[in-house]
């Protein structure tokens, strides 16, 4: 059981500023758990701290209970799979799944073996002799993947893996690399810039902003209950309107609070009803339209179903459903948890 544990984590690059802030985070043994952030927020290094590619200048980072501050990488029971794949040109699909077996001395019987096998669960068998250039960007993405699964290792750490592949293969592998982590049992870390991935694919999720941990919860938790402004309105597409509460009709609330409503929170009405707008843009999705509307209060976006909208004016009514919005102090920036919400979270 291989569980990682990141006390007071620290990092200075030479000559700049401080990269991560005392970030600790207990990540239990055979959890996946995604690292999401802007870029430059701190991830990747953290994720190469884990692996001992990146030193760790302060603090603790300990794997299935052993302190590995000093330890090498190749002695850390992990398996590492890159953006860039990483896979040898000159070498067949089997060549590299088995290469890192070859490296620990195992025997060529048993490590082809062992690399058919995974190949077959990754439904790759019928390439097995092809080369890397021979294969498509996801067929690449398994090999690599197979690669890893074939260390049999207790730690599974993954770095923008699908930044490369074009949307549909993206939607392709996520569901791969679930059935991955559900088939080796391992604790999965994984990286990435794309809240999409975050929330469809974690048990639970890491967001990290400027070198901090902004908050560490399972999806449904960190969109229900955003810690602040910034998991706010990084998580959730359409992202999240925020607007100061006294630019709102009938809010009872002073100016250094700042109201958070999801654009399903916005419900269209008539002009001449609720808040005034104009729509500048209408974007469809599929089943839903999203509307940018321009109103006193700021510009808002909306959803909507697209059977709603047809024949809308330009000119529309708003209202925000303000029972169910997020509170914000304007100066922290921090989230005000409703009175119900802080009596369970006591009881």
């Amino acid at each position: 059981m291989t569980g990682i544990t990141l006390s007071d984590i620290r990092k200075t690059y030479a000559g700049g500023a401080p990269v991560l802030h005392g970030v600790s985070m207990d990540i239990r043994a055979e959890e996946f758990v995604v690292i999401v952030g802007p870029s430059g927020c701190g991830k990747s290094t953290l994720l190469r701290m884990i692996a001992g590619l990146e030193t760790c200048e302060e603090g603790e980072i300990a794997i299935g209970g052993r302190r590995v501050n000093e330890v090498a990488p190749r002695d850390r029971d992990i398996a590492m799979i890159f953006q860039n794949y990483a896979l040898y040109p000159h070498m067949t699909v089997r060549e590299n799944i088995a290469f890192g077996l070859e490296l620990r001395g195992m025997k060529r019987a048993a490590r082809t073996a062992r690399a058919e096998d995974v190949a077959r669960m990754l439904h790759l068998d019928p390439y097995l002799d092809r080369k890397p250039g021979a294969l498509s960007g996801g067929q690449r993405q398994r090999v690599a993947m197979g690669r890893a699964m074939a260390r049999d290792a207790g730690v599974f750490l993954m770095d923008e893996p699908l930044s490369n592949l074009d949307n549909a293969l993206r939607v392709e592998m996520r569901s791969e690399i679930k059935a991955l982590h559900r088939t080796v049992g391992a604790t999965l870390v994984y990286v990435t810039h794309d809240q999409t991935e975050a929330l469809s694919m974690a048990d639970r999720v890491a967001v990290m902003h400027g070198g901090y941990l902004q908050q560490f919860d399972t999806p449904a938790a960190i969109y229900d209950r955003p810690a602040n402004r910034f998991v706010a309105g990084f998580l959730g597409q359409p992202p999240m309107n925020f607007l100061l509460a006294g630019d709102m009709p009938g809010w009872r609330g002073a100016r250094d609070v700042t109201l958070g409503l999801r654009p399903d929170m916005i419900a269209l009405a008539p002009a001449g009803q609720g808040l005034p707008g104009r729509v500048i843009l209408s974007e469809m999705t599929g089943s839903d339209v999203t509307l940018h509307v321009d109103t006193d209060a700021g510009r808002l976006v909306v959803t909507a179903p697209r059977h709603s909208v047809e024949g809308m004016e330009e000119t529309v009514g708003l209202r925000p459903d303000l029972s169910r919005a997020h509170v914000f102090d304007s100066a922290t920036g921090q989230r005000i948890a409703p009175r119900h919400e802080t009596v369970s979270m006591m009881t």
